[in-house]
This record gives C-alpha cells, structure tokens and sequence, in this order.
C-alpha cells in the first residue's frame, strides 16, 4: 500500500488496519511526504512488516523490484496530484515509484487534493492516461477539503476504499450479469427555463454501477443531471452512460437498456407528473401562467419493467430492484408503506432509504432496508453509498 504526501494520509492508517483485520499481509510503502503526515514508526507498528521509504535498503532481496513483483494489489491511498502526475509519466524516483511500475497486480488508487487540482486539466489528463492502463479509482469524494473549502477531491473514506480493494482482489460473483441501472433526478419542462424536478444526485445510482463493474457486471446506467463529478467514479470499460432529461426519455432508455438486462436497478427518482404542456417562451407573472400548472402523470417506469417481464419481453429469470426514498420518522411506518409499493409495482427488491439530514439525497451517506418476498427484511446496510450498493447486490445475488 502506496501513501502519499497528503493530509488523507492519516486515514490510510485505518485502512491499513481494515485490511489487515480481513486477513491480508500489507506493506506499506510510504513517500517521504507521507511521513511529514504520518510518522514510520506508526506504519511499522500498525502493518505489523518492516518500513521504508529507500530503493537502496534490502538490495540483496532487490527490495525495488520484488515488492510490486510479489503483490496481488497495490493501493495508492491517498494518491496526490503530484503521485498521479509521476504514475502517468513513469517515473521511479522513490520505492513507491519504482513498486508501481515491477508489479503486474491490479493498481487501485483513491485521489485526494483540493478540488481546483482535480478539476485541472493536466489532472483530469493524468487520470485518463492511467484508467487506458487499466489504473482503478475509487473517488475521489465531494466534501469538505482540509482549509475550510469544499468540492470534489476528498479521499473517499477507508471503508469504501477497502471494499474496491476485495471485489479487485476477488472480483466476479457479477461476472457475465448485464445490468442496467438508472441515477439521478428527472426534470420537466415548464418553461425553457423553469422545471419541475427534485433532489436526487445520482450518487447511489452511481455507485451501485461502480460496485457492479468492479465485480465484473457489464453496466447501462441510465443517468438524469447526475454531474460530471459524481459519473467521474463509475468511468469504467464495462460501463455505458446514457444521458436522460426527462422521466419520459428515462422510460425509454430503461426500456431499451432492459430489454437484455439480467439485473435492473431502479434508483432514480423520477418525477411522478409532469406540466401538461410545456412553454415555448419564459412565462411571467403577467401573462398568468405561473399561477395554475396543470399537470399530467408520467409513467411508472419500474412497475412497466415489471409488466414487460411478466409478458416475456425480457430475460428469463431478471431481477428488478426499486427504491423508495421514505422521510417517516417510525421505522416500522416505512417497512409497511415498502412491502406495499413492492407488490403494486411487482419488483423483487425494494430498498427503502430514509431521507433525512444525514442521509439520502445529496448526502455521501445513506441507510437502507431491503424488503424482498413475503415483506421480510432480507438486507440492512449503512454507511458510504458505496457499502450500500455492496450490500444491495449480495441481496440480489441471494435470490438470483
């Protein structure tokens, strides 16, 4: 394990206790940055193995050479702007370095810097140049940042940085599944300015297919306004992103996308009616228009999945998954209004998140209960969204 000269760096010591307790052998391999953070001491004791930051210790084992050539993963956590820039172009001026380029095990690196650095295009450059290597990411995150400011660029949190690292170090309980997924939030029109549309940033969505692809899934994922930032962590070889607007072209991509899909996850929120007819110009209050909108219901996309499967225009034997964002305090309240929106809409999951201050949308953390046949509660997951869509597919592999 790779790190680095960033402030992120005294979480990596908790993920080097993660991953220890799962039972993996780590060597850590900090820069000289890295232990202005975080002192040597510290690394030795908590990876329980010998730590260095010098080509020129343990020559006789080629100490350089054998550390990248013996490893099943290197993880870079955090990997700094500056460690990204060296990892694109090569260069093997330290033990990290020379690690990187002896080993042919898969590369996982978890970014960390503030948001102008990873928003810089010679940044986003290096990054496109180590994902055509095949270079993994997880993150980075959009948070607060050391400083005070916020943005893209947080380190993504130990808990889900390990769980990249297991599905790398045993991907393939996905392998071979086509998925089609759905994030984000619709919007409809009411005027060329003016929408109808909610709260949802597609983070769930997006993490449900990064998890996917990572366990070796082939992914659609259907994305309405879901940021650039947040499709940043899902850019993967076996992922395709179709861009929807509305509830009405999200039907349709879903559509089409499910057509051939073993799995299909519904994690958008779509909007349930929109305006009965959109403006062509920007309504004003004098022309009256903005004070009586009359509104139409869209289509209920999942529950169409559920009837095009029952009448065999999908594969046999698909599984569809829903989401229902609840805000009822009472736990036991939004079980009960789950299992009933799993019947009428005939899926076979539902995972019902309360939606809350601390969790749902537009927050890097969610909670969920997975409600599956009978109304039994099969799964319960919290934490990262990231944790969440891990859970999420252990329960759909549970009845598949």
């Amino acid at each position: 394990m790779g790190v680095t000269g960033g402030i992120a760096a005294y979480k990596a010591v908790h993920l080097v206790r993660l991953l220890i307790k799962e039972g993996h052998d780590v060597t850590v391999v900090p820069t000289e940055g890295a232990l202005r953070f975080v002192g040597l001491p510290t690394w030795e004791a908590i990876s329980r193995q010998p730590v260095t930051t010098s080509v020129h210790d343990d020559v006789a084992r080629v100490r350089h050479v054998a550390l990248g050539q013996n490893a099943d993963l290197v993880v870079v956590a955090p990997a700094t702007a500056n460690t990204i820039a060296s990892m694109a172009a090569g260069l093997a001026g330290d033990l990290l370095g020379t690690t990187l380029l002896a080993t042919e095990a898969p590369v996982l690196i978890a970014p960390a810097m503030h948001a102008e650095m990873w928003r810089h295009a010679a940044t986003q450059a290096n990054i496109a140049t180590l994902r055509s290597r095949g270079v993994h990411l997880v993150g980075p995150a959009d948070g607060e940042l050391a400083g005070g400011d916020a943005g893209p660029g947080r380190m993504s949190e130990p808990e889900e940085i390990l769980a990249a690292a297991q599905a790398l170090l045993a991907p393939g309980d996905l392998s071979g599944l086509r998925v089609a997924i759905s994030a984000g939030g619709t919007r409809e029109p009411i005027d060329p300015v003016r929408f109808l549309g909610n709260r949802s940033s597609g983070r769930q969505g997006a993490a449900l297919a990064a998890e996917a692809a990572a366990r070796g899934a082939l992914v659609t994922l259907v994305a309405a306004h879901v940021d650039a930032a947040v499709l940043d962590a899902v850019e993967h070889p076996s992922v395709v992103v179709v861009h929807v607007g509305t509830a009405a072209e999200l039907a349709a991509a879903m559509k089409d996308a499910s057509a051939s899909a073993d799995v299909v996850v519904m994690a958008a929120a779509v909007a349930d009616y929109r305006p009965r007819e959109a403006a062509d110009h920007k309504l004003t209050k004098a022309e009256g228009g903005l004070g009586r909108i009359e509104l139409v219901e869209n289509e209920d996309v999942v529950a169409a999945l559920a009837t095009a499967r029952s009448q065999g225009r999908a594969p046999a034997g698909q599984t569809i998954v829903a989401f229902a964002a609840e805000t009822l305090p009472d736990a036991d309240d939004r079980r009960e209004r789950a299992r009933g929106k799993r019947e009428r809409k005939g899926v076979d999951l539902l995972a019902v998140n309360l939606a809350d201050a601390e969790h749902g949308f537009e927050k890097s953390h969610n909670a969920v209960e997975v409600i599956g046949e009978g109304g039994a509660v099969i799964a319960e997951a919290s934490g990262t969204k990231r944790q969440v869509a891990g859970a999420i597919w252990n329960a759909v592999l549970g009845i598949r």
